[in-house]
């Protein structure tokens, strides 16, 4: 029996492994951070036997409330992805498998590796609709992708969508990859009729360092991207930095923020109500684009969200706040599920990276309904 984690986003720390039935492991933290939660990890184990691998400093992790009726993910092939059977008292997470296989991957969401990042990006410049476009490097010397989508014109809205600030929360991204599939797709009458109207500015890994490195939430230097808004920096946040730089440039008039909840079992938006310039034409912009993701999926609901911020209580260093109150332009932030959703359980697979497909696909439906007013006064 062994654990390996020395793979793109591995994480985890093996206490002890002597027995198949008291297997205990710790989660890594986030490198110069206290975050962690993101796990990722190899076993090679004894085929039909079961084991119990207990995750001992879940308890203090940074969203402990994830953990409640949460369940673990396992890949025999790293493609094809189901729920195994988990148990969270309080202080530990258990996790329960029997494998049928010598090896299984088990991690804390389906994995987007940054091998099949970069296939993203080399596959949408294929297109003659995308411009593939280097913004910058990170920290660690990665590249910072962002893909133009549409012929720019000052007649044309400039809409940005950019996922994964915080690289443990891997559906953003497989969000992106629907989003892209389907607005890259000649013969959609929905991607054509949005293309004659809109370009699209798209960043579909704003951390790649983090993603790398297995974090949950910060990148290789222990910042928390999605708090930089307000001053970005080279040296603790080039990511943001390069991509508020560009979106200068080009002006926004819409902004979709991509992410995933811990502890909410829903697909949710939260606004910028509490932004200074947030007035009624903001909230009927906001209204448009839900009613319109409400009409395209079951997926998606608005019961189930943060709390609204009150009037001019926005934190201005987010970055749906932040883009929102510079451009006055419709800015949200798009949350997804670690667990399922609720409202269509689904008990082999839970909330899973085909469902986050889908849901980019209807994504582009919904902007598509609010586009037309974008620049209205």
């Amino acid at each position: 029996m062994r654990i390996n984690t020395a793979f793109d986003s591995g994480n985890i720390d093996v206490i002890e492994a002597n027995s198949s039935d008291n297997i205990r492991l710790t989660i890594r933290k986030d490198h110069q951070s206290d975050f962690y939660q993101w796990f990722h990890y190899k076993l090679f184990a004894e085929v039909g036997e079961e084991h119990v691998m207990i995750i001992e400093n879940a308890g203090k992790s940074a969203y402990p409330d994830g953990w409640k009726d949460y369940q673990a993910l396992a890949s025999y092939d790293r493609d094809t992805w189901f729920r195994v059977p988990t148990e969270y008292d309080g202080e530990k997470l258990t996790i329960r498998h029997t494998p049928e296989q010598e090896s299984v991957y088990y991690a804390y969401f389906v994995p987007y590796s940054y091998e099949r990042h970069l296939d993203l990006i080399q596959q949408a410049q294929q297109s003659v609709d995308c411009y593939h476009e280097l913004l910058g490097e990170t920290i660690d010397g990665r590249e910072l992708n962002l893909l133009i989508i549409g012929e720019p014109s000052e007649e044309k809205n400039t809409i940005w969508v950019t996922a994964r600030q915080h690289p443990g929360e891997s559906m953003a991204e497989w969000l992106m990859e629907g989003l892209l599939g389907r607005l890259l797709d000649d013969e959609d009458g929905v991607a054509r009729k949005l293309l004659d109207e809109n370009v699209f500015y798209v960043v579909p890994n704003m951390n790649p360092d983090g993603s790398v490195r297995g974090h949950l939430r910060t990148n290789a230097v222990g910042t928390n991207l999605n708090r930089e808004w307000a001053e970005p920096s080279l040296e603790k946040s080039p990511e943001v930095f390069y991509v508020l730089k560009r979106m200068q440039e080009t002006g926004v008039d819409m902004f979709l923020d991509v992410h995933g909840d811990e502890a909410l079992p829903y697909n949710f938006v939260a606004g910028c109500e509490g932004i200074p310039s947030y007035d009624e034409r903001h909230k009927h912009l906001e209204e448009t684009f839900k009613n319109a993701l409400l009409a395209a999926t079951p997926e998606f609901q608005d019961e189930f969200g943060y709390e609204k911020d009150e009037p001019g209580k926005a934190n201005m260093t987010v970055a749906c706040s932040a883009v929102g109150e510079r451009f006055k332009c419709l800015s949200y932030t798009l949350e997804m599920p670690f667990k399922d959703n609720a409202d269509l359980p689904d008990e082999d697979f839970g909330w899973s990276s085909t469902r986050c497909q889908r849901l980019g696909e209807d994504v582009l439906t919904a902007i598509l309904a609010v586009s037309p007013i974008l620049r209205k006064v």
